[in-house]
């Protein structure tokens, strides 16, 4: 009768498994453990179930002029539609984008008043997305990860819909984190509410404020939306603060567009395209898990015959 030869518990390394030894094995892992039980040690092997990446900047590189559009169209809008002084616009708009984490926070903070796709059409709806060209390499590395794959931006949807058809990655993702998600629309309620206070109190949390990273709150509330356990999370980021926050909140975290580490990263790409280089258990955990499993099942399998 055929045998499995060449043994070897401590490396592992197990050569001419007949066909049927192996058919056995699959049979006693389903005895011993139950399918379901298989499917959560499989989960709980895992080192990361999730892959939680940015957009801008961080899925096409800085140098694509996307981001410098960007910004040249919230400084317009805040001086024609909002009627801020030419000359303070430039050192407003960064300071706000600092403090706030985007512009356009900033300025509902201070007070000011316009409506969020109103903005968003102006400032995202006029970019050159022919600057983005598809990234077939990116597309092959998205689709050949097992984990779940979300975008978490601080963009509105009807943007990340354009990114994702220019890169041509609109099947990669198994969900969108966005601005939407993180600010739905003030419930009718309070807006016809004829209570002021409820809309412009002191602690107001619905007019005079935007949602969004690099707030511990935002982290929080994506975490929740994507329903995550960070531990087993990895948040790639081109944003020093926001990779600060992901660290904050127990993420796993990659700084995306150069190669030095900084506090709160865990690990440092200068390109998106690098990430089997630098994170290739990725791809190995899965692989590993079976292979274990089959390993000492066979071993199991050939000790009892």
């Amino acid at each position: 009768m055929a045998c499995a030869q060449n043994i070897d518990r401590n490396s592992k390394q197990i050569d001419c498994i007949p066909l049927h030894i192996l058919e056995d094995c699959i049979i006693i892992l389903h005895l011993k453990f139950g399918l379901r039980n298989l499917l959560k040690m499989e989960e709980a092997f895992r080192k990361y179930e999730c892959l939680l990446f940015d957009m801008d900047d961080t899925l096409y590189p800085l140098s694509s002029g996307i981001s410098e559009a960007c910004r040249k169209n919230i400084q317009e809008y805040m001086q024609h539609h909002l009627n801020i002084e030419e000359s303070e616009v430039p050192e407003m708009c960064y300071e706000l984008y600092k403090k706030y984490g985007t512009t356009m926070a900033g300025l509902k903070a201070l007070g000011y008043e316009f409506d969020d796709d109103e903005v968003h059409a102006y400032v995202h709806g006029r970019l050159p997305y022919d600057l983005l060209k598809p990234d077939p390499v990116l597309r092959n590395l998205l689709l050949s990860m097992s984990q779940k794959k979300i975008i978490f931006t601080n963009a509105d949807r009807a943007h990340v819909t354009q990114v994702f058809r220019r890169l041509q990655l609109e099947d990669c993702f198994d969900g969108v984190i966005c601005f939407e998600t993180l600010n739905p629309p003030v419930p009718a309620e309070f807006m016809e509410s004829e209570n002021e206070e409820q809309l412009n109190g002191e602690n107001s949390t619905f007019k005079n404020r935007i949602l969004c990273k690099p707030s511990i709150q935002a982290f929080e509330s994506a975490i929740r939306a994507a329903n995550i356990n960070p531990k087993k999370t990895i948040f790639f980021d081109d944003s020093i603060r926001n990779i600060g926050s992901a660290k904050a909140v127990g993420l796993h975290t990659v700084l995306v567009g150069r190669s030095t580490l900084v506090p709160g990263a865990d690990h440092a790409l200068n390109s998106i395209h690098n990430i089997r280089e630098a994170l290739p258990e990725i791809w190995e955990n899965e692989e590993d898990y079976l292979e274990n499993m089959i390993q000492s099942s066979v071993i199991e399998t050939v000790v009892q015959a």
